[in-house]
């Protein structure tokens, strides 16, 4: 078996020590496993498969011999360290915003578009945490009848915050408790613990928020569909892991929710949870240790016969960000994409 030298740049934050145990999860083929990350942390150690592994400085020298690149260091680091890794012969695959919509840079989630990394110039983007886990349960049903429209609302944990959001909801919810008075935000415009805040990221033209528009970009571009018509919502609740939505899809034929259910449980990373005469239903709780992505709720809308309603769960930091990007990788190893330095 071929094996690939690996960095994992942002090694020290939330979703690259994900990237890291999820690699050693999934028993990728590493010949080499190098973290990067800010040059304040080289020189302290992350552990991969039991041993401590030093953190070297995220720069370009340090991508010398390096076959694939998986970056979790934000969109400034992707502009400019990632086309540093390609010219030192690594494919990147980078997580944050900075080349999702570069019409020259595959936009993937291997259960829904792995063919669009044959045509990739070196970088690969990670998709939004929360457009990845809609289109991993709307392919299959567009796959039966193609999508015409698509309304979602999120409720996105305090990890889609990165580490800072995460340990912000823990500290606003004990001081909350403790005094039973509101607390200073510590990470979003207000008070998350005991609240919903409709505001991820910036607000932009027409009264949506950044967020949102990923949400609507991204998926006509992974989708390959640029006709179909999608709207969100997307509002940050007190939830520490887990993103969840409610998702109503517009088919040009029908597919009643009995078919819909069938057509989800043979799908890859698609798990239908829907019992709810038994209270099964996904939650985000339970997410916070699973890969893959759970539908439930699923059923006939009232009023358009060619519509149905959903409700979808899955672990931001595992599928909506490491393990989508490492699988990623996976494929990219499968198809002979990847040029091993010998």
């Amino acid at each position: 078996m071929e094996r690939y030298n690996v960095a994992v740049v942002g090694a020290m934050g939330m979703v690259g020590s994900e990237m890291t145990r999820t690699l050693e999860r999934r028993d990728f083929p590493i010949a080499e496993f190098r973290p990067l990350d800010i040059p304040a942390n080289a020189g302290k150690t992350v552990t991969y498969k039991d041993n401590p592994v030093t953190v070297q400085a995220a720069e370009k020298a340090n991508f010398t011999d390096i076959d694939i690149a998986i970056f979790s260091a934000g969109a400034t680091a992707g502009k400019t360290l990632a086309p540093q890794a390609v010219e030192m012969g690594a494919v990147v695959v980078d997580n944050s915003s900075q080349w999702r919509m570069d019409p020259g840079c595959p936009l993937v989630v291997p259960e829904v578009n792995s063919h669009d990394l044959k045509w990739h110039k070196g970088i690969i983007a990670n998709p939004n945490c929360s457009t990845i886990q809609m289109v991993v349960a709307l392919k299959p049903l567009h796959d039966r009848s193609p999508i015409r429209r698509v309304i979602v609302s999120t409720y996105q944990a305090a990890a889609g915050g990165g580490r800072r959001g995460y340990e912000g909801l823990q500290t606003e919810a004990e001081e909350f408790i403790r005094t039973r008075r509101p607390v200073e935000a510590r990470v979003h415009p207000v008070q998350l613990a005991f609240n919903a805040v409709p505001h991820i990221d910036i607000f932009q033209e027409e009264g949506y928020t950044k967020e949102e528009y990923k949400m609507v970009n991204e998926t006509t571009k992974i989708m390959g569909e640029e006709a179909i018509e999608v709207t969100a919502t997307c509002v940050r609740i007190p939830v520490f892991i887990g993103h969840s939505e409610s998702v109503y899809v517009e088919t040009a034929e029908r597919i009643g929710a009995d078919d819909a259910r069938q057509i989800l449980a043979a799908a890859p990373g698609v798990v239908v949870k829907d019992n709810p005469s038994n209270n099964e239903y996904p939650t985000p709780l339970e997410s916070e240790t699973e890969d893959d992505t759970f539908v439930g709720r699923i059923r006939n809308d009232l009023h358009n016969p060619n519509a149905l309603n959903m409700w979808i769960v899955s672990n931001n930091v595992r599928k909506g960000a490491a393990l989508n990007a490492v699988q990623i990788a996976e494929t990219l190893t499968a198809m002979d994409l990847v040029r091993v330095h010998t």
